[in-house]
C-alpha cells in the first residue's frame, strides 16, 4: 500500500486537518516546581489523512505505537509536584519525536516485526509535512517553555519520561526502571542512586537503552545544549499499565525528586 495522498495547499502537502489533535498538550504552565517533564511518546494519535497507517487491528496499542502508561505517570507527577509538563500527542509510528531529523528511524517502515505500510514509500514532501506539523511545533513548545523559564530566572530540572517493554527479542528485561544519560551525569547519577537505595527495584544504569546524539533528540538538544540538569527515565510498561501503577510510580518519583531538589536548586 502506498502512502496516503495528503491534502495539498499549493505545492506543499498539509498533514493535519480540522479535528486532528494539536501536536502537544501543556500541563500546569503556572506551576511553581523546578521540574519540567517532557514526554516524547505520550500519545498514539494518527492524523486523519493517514488513516490507520495500514496497520493490522490492535497494533497501534502495542509499545510500537506509544510508550504505554507513561502519559498517566506524567499526569500524576504534574499534579503531585505542580510541574510544567509537555506531552507529545501523535504516535511514534507517524514520526518519532525523540529522533534527530537525519535518523533513519525518524519515520519507520517496520517496528518490532510489524510493517507500517503508510510509511513506505514516503516521498520527501510527505516526510517534511510530518516534521513541520508535528515534530517542529512540539519541540518549539519545549524550547519556548525553557526560554520562558530562563527569562523569568526560574530553575529547571528536566526529566524526559519513557516506558519500555518487559522483553525484547524474546529476552526478558530484569529492570524495573532505567536511568539514561549521555555526557552530563549530574542528575542521572543522583536519581539512579536514590532509586537503587529504595531496595525493591532493579535499576538499569543506561539500560535498557543509552542516550546518544544519533539516537536521541530531547536530551542532547533541550538538556545538554542548554547546560540544564537532566535525565531520561524509563519505566517498565507492565508496572504502569493501569492507573494504580501509574499513581504508585508518580508518588514514588515525586518523593524522590523533591528530596533531590536542594542539590540542584539554589536556596
Amino acid at each position: 500500500m502506498a502512502a496516503p495522498v495528503l491534502r495539498d495547499a499549493g505545492t506543499t502537502p498539509v498533514l493535519l486537518q480540522p479535528g486532528d489533535p494539536a501536536p502537544f498538550e501543556l500541563l500546569n504552565p503556572a506551576g511553581s516546581s523546578p521540574w519540567l517533564f517532557v514526554v516524547d511518546h505520550a500519545g498514539q494519535a494518527i492524523p486523519r489523512a493517514l488513516g490507520d497507517l495500514g496497520l493490522p487491528p490492535g497494533e497501534i496499542d502495542r509499545h510500537i505505537g506509544w510508550d504505554i502508561g507513561v502519559a498517566g505517570v506524567a499526569r500524576h507527577l504534574a499534579a503531585e509536584l505542580g510541574a510544567w509538563t509537555i506531552l507529545q500527542t501523535y504516535s511514534r509510528l507517524v514520526i518519532d519525536c525523540n529522533r534527530p531529523l537525519d535518523s533513519p528511524t525518524l519515520v519507520v517502515v517496520t517496528s518490532d516485526g510489524t510493517a507500517v505500510p503508510a510509511n513506505a514509500p514516503l516521498d520527501p514532501a510527505q516526510r517534511e509535512a510530518r516534521v513541520r506539523e508535528i515534530f517542529a511545533p512540539y519541540h518549539a513548545r519545549v524550547a519556548q517553555t525553557l526560554d520562558e523559564r530562563r527569562d523569568a530566572a526560574r530553575p529547571t530540572l528536566l526529566v524526559t519520561l519513557h516506558s519500555f517493554t518487559p522483553a525484547m527479542g524474546g529476552i526478558a528485561r530484569p529492570w524495573h526502571c532505567g536511568v539514561l544519560y549521555h555526557r552530563d551525569t549530574r542528575l542521572a547519577h543522583a536519581l539512579r542512586d536514590m532509586l537503587q537505595a529504595e531496595g525493591d527495584l532493579v535499576v538499569g544504569d543506561n539500560q535498557p537503552y543509552a542516550v546518544s546524539d544519533t539516537s536521541d533528540y530531547a536530551v542532547p538538544v533541550h538538556g545538554e545544549a542548554r547546560g540544564l540538569p537532566h535525565v531520561e527515565l524509563e519505566i517498565r510498561q507492565d508496572l504502569i499499565a493501569d492507573d494504580a501503577g501509574q499513581q504508585l510510580w508518580a508518588q514514588r518519583l515525586a518523593r524522590l525528586l523533591r528530596s533531590l531538589e536542594p542539590r540542584f536548586v539554589a536556596a
